[in-house]
């Protein structure tokens, strides 16, 4: 990263503090920038760091006020979102796209079937293994032990983490992530009961997933029984993520860790879920939803762009009134129980 507070200011249509632009070649933290360094300010919490940051830049809000002066090696760039201006620019100068004219590289313990496609440019590294008829786009990395199954299409500009696995007839998008140890396409979970036990019942479908999505460390995608389990554009999965068979998640919906969602749910667009959240099967959930953390879904949620809390969950400010009105009657129930107990020590003879 070679560029100057300027070419930043001009990038973001930002506006630049009346300084002379300086020389930046690096990102930092707020708290442990220095001299080259470009930051934000995206938290007001993390204020105090701006005065006091060795950065020679931070982004800033453009309604951003100091409450102090700023040091007078540091330029305040003013955006309309510090955060996504800073994500801007580590996408344009943190390393960007894979050159897909170079060289194919293949780690000599790499298995690769002879029927298999490798697009230019790909990087296939030590004990990966590409399955008969499946493509792998240009410019794709495949990391350590990471496996594609058979029949499988890969796009470009994929990066599939150290030991991520892709099951048979699955696909994946263009510039999608998959972190360490995802698992796209086992068998869903299901199993018919009869006299004698549970039935498996066989998983013939497939997931797909579209451009742009990262799938977490330890996520796990099911194949679908039949059809496909379906990612959109720009989903963001978190770690820890249970996706279950033939479910369908809209476009640019982010979750986040430990979520677990039940087969053929349908989960609309710009979503966006919390941690530890549990999701029936067989339901729908309106785009623009909004989930808080440990909550539980069991019905479909039909109005969009609400937000959603408790189990099981409900609008925000119905979860709110009634959190209120418990805590009330427990406190009306201790002073019931504190006056009884006053009125009985009352009532025992004295000597």
């Amino acid at each position: 990263m070679e560029v100057t507070t300027l070419d930043v200011a001009h990038l973001l249509d930002g506006q630049l503090d009346d300084v002379p632009a300086q020389a930046l070649s690096g990102f930092a933290g707020i708290e442990d920038a220095s001299k080259g360094d470009l930051t934000f300010l995206a938290n007001l919490a993390y204020e105090g760091h701006l005065y006091t940051t060795g950065a020679s830049a931070v982004l800033v809000s453009k309604e951003f006020v100091p409450s102090a002066p700023v040091q007078a090696g540091t330029c305040l760039i003013r955006v309309d979102d510090p955060y996504a201006a800073m994500a801007k620019l580590m996408q344009a100068f943190g390393g960007g796209e894979t050159d897909q004219s170079a060289e194919t590289q293949i780690h000599p313990s790499a298995v690769i079937a002879d029927s298999a496609e490798i697009g230019m440019g790909v990087s296939i590294g030590a004990h990966c293994y590409v399955g008969s008829g499946s493509k792998v786009g240009a410019g794709t990395k495949m990391m350590t032990g990471s496996i594609v199954g058979e029949g499988c299409s890969i796009g470009a500009d994929v990066i599939l983490g150290m030991r991520s696995v892709i099951g048979d007839q699955c696909t994946v998008g263009d510039h999608c992530i998959l972190q360490i140890g995802a698992t796209i396409g086992a068998d869903g979970f299901g199993f018919a009961p009869t006299d004698s036990g549970f039935e498996k019942i066989p998983q013939l479908g497939n997931v797909t997933i579209a451009a742009g999505c990262e799938i977490g460390a330890g996520t796990t995608i099911d194949r679908a029984t039949l059809g496909s389990t379906v990612l959109d554009e720009g989903v963001k999965l978190d770690n820890l993520i249970q996706v279950a068979h033939n479910v369908r998640i809209g476009k640019h919906t982010v979750i986040a860790a430990q979520t677990g969602i039940a087969g053929s749910t349908e989960i609309g667009s710009h979503c966006m879920i919390g941690g530890q959240v549990g999701i029936n099967g067989h339901i729908k959930i309106a785009n623009g939803t909004k989930v808080a953390a440990k909550s539980g879904i069991t019905a479909s949620i039909t109005t969009p762009n609400q937000v959603m809390q408790g189990n099981p969950a409900q609008p925000i400010r119905k979860h709110q009134h009634m959190q209120l009105a418990i805590r009330k009657l427990a406190r009306e129930f201790t002073r019931s129980g504190q006056a009884q107990g006053s009125n009985k020590a009352d009532s025992k003879p004295r000597l």
